[in-house]
């Protein structure tokens, strides 16, 4: 409920009129903060992925790294393979223990297709437990 002061009356009467001038006011600023806000939300942003702030996790006993380096040969911890023989030396390696974890390390200069081509490679060997390896960041 409002009230109109007005000078020339002594009595005070209500008015019957919504003032919607301070409704008008938010959803104006609401409209520019989404303005604002909806090109931010895009992922058209360049990400630079070799580095993770993450926590480290404990390393097991004993390893499995498998390496991509930058003239994309593979190497299983020190030796050198072939494509086509990753998965026999994954198992040789293993002793066919498709649960252990392999640790996949890339070089930086390597092209993201090529690492989802090798992930995908100890997928059909059937290999799904795969960690990236990656440098730690330094914390803020």
């Amino acid at each position: 409920m409002s009230v109109r002061l007005d000078h020339g009356d002594e009595e005070l009467s209500e008015v019957h009129e919504i003032n919607v001038t301070p409704f008008i006011d938010v959803i104006l600023v609401l409209l520019i903060i989404f303005m604002i806000a909806a090109p931010l939300a895009t992922v058209d942003i360049s990400v630079d992925l070799p580095a993770s702030s993450a926590e480290r996790t404990p390393r097991p006993d004993k390893p499995l790294f498998l390496t991509l380096k930058s003239d994309l040969s593979v190497s299983l911890d020190n030796d050198q393979i072939s494509r086509a023989t990753l998965a026999g030396a994954l198992d040789r390696a293993t002793a066919g223990d498709k649960q252990q974890r392999v640790f996949l390390r890339a070089d930086k200069t390597v092209p993201y297709g090529e690492l989802m081509s090798l992930m995908n490679e100890l997928r059909s060997a059937g290999y799904l437990h795969v960690a990236l390896v990656g440098l730690e960041a330094e914390k803020l």
